[in-house]
């Protein structure tokens, strides 16, 4: 097998999500030794590898699951100015996000709780501190 030139790990950029998992020691012996023989950067760059891989082989089922649960996927983010305009419009929304949903840092608790019906989450959910308290009652994470 060809070695792989190691290279830097790519930052966290604001669409990334940090996380945290426990490891077998035999597990994590097996990917230092990658790391040492310059396959992968560092741990992290073998996990998001094998993350990709892995997400790759199941790409159609993760496809038809979104068409089936009309969810959007990827990034999707409202502004205050967005809610303002669904309720100058007499709507709610019924939020379903595969990736980040964002809610700006200008949003209110009080617009949340007038636009926002129902939040459905795979991923993360941005939102101030008092907004993601607001809306507890109407947020999944599935």
């Amino acid at each position: 097998m060809p070695r792989r030139t190691a290279h830097a790990a790519p930052a966290l950029t604001p669409t990334d999500e940090k996380i945290t998992l426990n490891l077998g020691y035999v597990d994590l012996g097996q990917i230092d030794l990658l790391v040492q023989e310059g396959f992968y950067a560092n741990r992290s760059d073998f996990i998001r590898t094998a993350i990709r891989q892995h997400l790759g082989s199941h790409a159609e089922a993760v496809r038809q699951v979104v068409l089936r649960k009309t969810l959007v996927l990827g990034i999707q983010h409202y502004s205050a100015a967005d809610l303002q305009a669904v309720q100058a419009a007499g709507q709610q929304l019924q939020i379903r996000v595969l990736g980040l949903a964002s809610l700006a840092a200008d949003v209110t608790p009080e617009l949340a709780l007038a636009t926002i019906e129902s939040l459905t989450v795979l991923g993360a959910l941005r939102a101030s501190s008092e907004v993601k308290h607001a809306l507890a009652g109407r947020i999944r994470y599935s």
